[in-house]
């Protein structure tokens, strides 16, 4: 049996994605050459009927309707209708590419009626602390589905399915209330100051919330042939009850389902603990990961040695999802993170060629950003040759070479059935060279650089050395000039994604 190929996520939107309703189709046009750069599986946005049609799916309306039902203001979802959805999630199977949904599971917006509650006000950046007397207000939190009626599910959701909200419709006042009455309170594993987030935030307590919830995992894995999720802001909502939803899913789908938690904190301690509360098998983006790459590359002269400081991909390699941007991330945002652009490319590098962690790439980052901060793909289009480097060249042992602190590098050896192995440096600073072992088996090969910026050859000696160089303020990725699958750089990767 043959080696099994290195896995890319694949991130397949960008917050500024058109809202015309083709987002689905145009990647299910894309697939063939995802699948063919080494695209192993497409993380999908949360495709979930919203407020509106311009929405990213975060401003979640209803679970059941994935773009079915006439609800808030159409059929179909921003990114398109459910048959589309279906029809790229089947084409997707059909190619080996998996599937990871994008699943919103801590609050409601857009509800369908006011009902009065009583609330306090409570300080949102300790929202344990009481700002007022309990009274009553007008939360926006009936939610009836009037669309699709009781398909799917029956559950309809009032104000004790909810533990708070941040408007009161009787004043127009924007606050954070807190619902008063039995059994609604935070969720006791969440931070102070981190359970709410927006809209009306779920009551995980209620006994209804939570079979209605646990009922949608297996119906939607099913639905669309999913084959994990990414679960967004879960640093927000009850760990018992993801516990107790992974495991429902799990046994209710018989699937062995990928579980991915954006739980955005800069401290490893914090991540590490997450993960260690959790009963099942979960990963976590690297976030102090992202956060050395941005210090690096606004830090004059920085040291390159440090990019896996205190990252979970150091402690916990095998719960290390890699990222380098995302939507959440990527310019406008309220959490974007500067990486300067000359940087990306070594990032990458390192998240897609190295032997640890599950890396993920953005799509913004391949098929570059619309809206008011609009970016061109990095690196001149050469992450497509960066994602194929991975699949057909990043295997077996792999050694580090960082004797300076502004010029770095490692190579990965290759195993008997990827032989041919890869010679990684990279500065931040002037040109660089670094005298690498690729092992004795490479004796008198000759290896150029994949990507380009380096020109002519390096001939590895008889004990299986040679010295790599790159140019300044870049890096150069060294294959055996004639390894199988050479002929395939540069890649011909059409990055046009709104080519209709």
């Amino acid at each position: 049996m043959g080696e099994k190929q290195n896995a890319v996520i694949f991130q397949g939107f960008e917050w500024n994605c058109s809202a015309d309703g083709k987002h689905y189709r145009r990647l299910l046009a894309q697939l063939p050459q995802l699948k063919a750069i080494g695209i192993t599986a497409i993380w999908v946005p949360p495709g979930c009927k919203g407020a509106s049609q311009e929405g990213n799916g975060y401003d979640i309306y209803d679970l059941y309707d994935l773009g079915e039902f006439d609800q808030k203001g159409g059929v179909r979802t921003k990114w398109g209708t459910k048959e589309e959805l279906q029809a790229l999630t089947a084409k997707a199977r059909e190619l080996g590419i998996g599937i990871y949904f994008d699943a919103v599971l801590n609050h409601r917006c857009s509800a369908d009626k006011k009902e009065k509650v009583m609330a306090i006000e409570v300080d949102r950046d300790d929202q344990k602390t009481p700002l007022s007397d309990p009274y009553e207000i007008e939360a926006w939190v009936g939610f009836d589905f009037p669309g699709r009626g009781d398909k799917y599910s029956s559950q309809k959701y009032h104000w004790y399915h909810f533990g708070g909200t941040d408007f009161n419709a009787a004043n127009d006042k924007e606050a954070l209330y807190k619902f008063q009455g039995d059994g609604l309170d935070w969720a006791e594993s969440v931070e102070e100051g981190d359970d709410f987030l927006l809209g009306a935030d779920l009551n995980y307590s209620h006994p209804e919330v939570q079979a209605d919830v646990k009922n949608w995992g297996p119906w939607i894995v099913k639905e669309l042939g999913l084959s994990g999720f990414r679960l967004d802001a879960v640093r927000h909502f009850s760990e018992r009850f993801l516990n107790q939803w992974v495991e429902h899913v799990t046994k209710n789908t018989k699937e062995d389902l990928f579980f991915v938690g954006e739980y955005w904190h800069p401290e490893l301690d914090a991540l590490v603990k997450w993960l260690e509360d959790m009963d099942h098998k979960f990963c976590l983006f690297d976030a102090p990961l992202v956060y050395n790459f941005a210090r690096i590359s606004t830090t004059k002269d920085a040291d390159l040695r440090t990019m896996f400081d205190n990252a979970l991909i150091k402690a916990k390699p095998v719960n290390a999802v890699t990222v380098v941007n995302s939507h959440d991330l990527q310019p406008g945002q309220t959490m974007a993170i500067n990486i300067e652009g000359w940087f990306k490319p070594l990032a990458y590098c390192v998240i897609l060629l190295q032997d640890a962690g599950y890396p993920s790439i953005f799509f913004g980052d391949l098929f570059g950003i619309k809206g008011e901060h609009p970016e061109e793909p990095i690196a001149g289009g050469k992450l497509a040759d960066m994602v194929l480097a991975r699949k057909l060249y990043a295997y077996g042992q792999q050694d580090a070479y960082l004797d300076d602190p502004n010029c770095v590098g490692f190579v990965r050896r290759g195993t008997a059935d990827h032989p041919a192995g890869l010679a990684c440096i990279m500065s931040n600073t002037g040109p660089g060279e670094i005298r690498m072992a690729v092992g004795d088996l490479h004796a008198g090969q000759k290896w150029t650089d994949l990507l380009g910026w380096s020109q002519g050859e390096v001939e590895i000696d008889n004990e299986g050395y040679g010295v790599f160089r790159c140019p300044g303020v870049s890096i150069s990725l060294w294959v055996r000039s004639d390894a199988e699958g050479r002929d395939q750089f540069p890649v011909n990767f059409d990055s046009n994604f709104y080519a209709d």
